[in-house]
């Protein structure tokens, strides 16, 4: 079985919490909004990664950060973007089983047509009463399930 973290809008704020929960994951998909090179070296230290530019990374460094990316883990296609409105193709008909996506900060999981959308929310500096959080994908073989995580930031000042 792969786990797959799932991280987002992390806008320059790689949380330690953050951190702690993607750490053995097989493989690494932050959805855009990544703020800093830096949230990208650090991910891709704890396990391979794949990242897509989200609307606000505009420095020269995510000049070369995708706008979309493909993933395939056993018998699984993962299409990752930052915002979902943009999704230019229609998943199941091109044989996505999960489309990632960030933007909204609000962590979500919904299966549509044999497509599961997930959506980590964000993980970054707090947006109105939003969550901070992440999430994960298990995958074995073709089966695919995804589990959203609050972060506990009560140790957080």
């Amino acid at each position: 079985m792969a786990r797959i973290g799932l991280i987002s809008d992390t806008h320059g704020l790689l949380r330690p919490e953050a951190t702690a929960f993607l750490r053995g994951s097989d493989h690494i998909v932050h959805a855009g909004d990544i703020g800093h090179i830096a949230v990208l070296h650090e991910l891709a230290a704890l396990a391979p990664l794949t990242a897509v530019r989200g609307n606000n990374d505009r420095a020269s460094w995510a000049e070369s950060v995708r706008e979309t990316e493909v993933l395939e883990v056993g018998e699984v296609l993962i299409y990752v973007l930052h915002d979902l409105a943009e999704l230019d193709l229609d998943p199941a008909a091109a044989g996505f089983r999960v489309v990632v996506s960030g933007h909204s900060h609000r962590p979500s999981v919904e299966e549509r047509d044999g497509v599961l959308y997930v959506n980590p929310g964000s993980s970054g500096p707090q947006r109105f009463k939003l969550p901070v959080a992440v999430a994960e994908l298990h995958i074995e073989g073709a089966s695919v399930e995804a589990r959203l995580v609050e972060l506990d930031l009560s140790g957080t000042v």
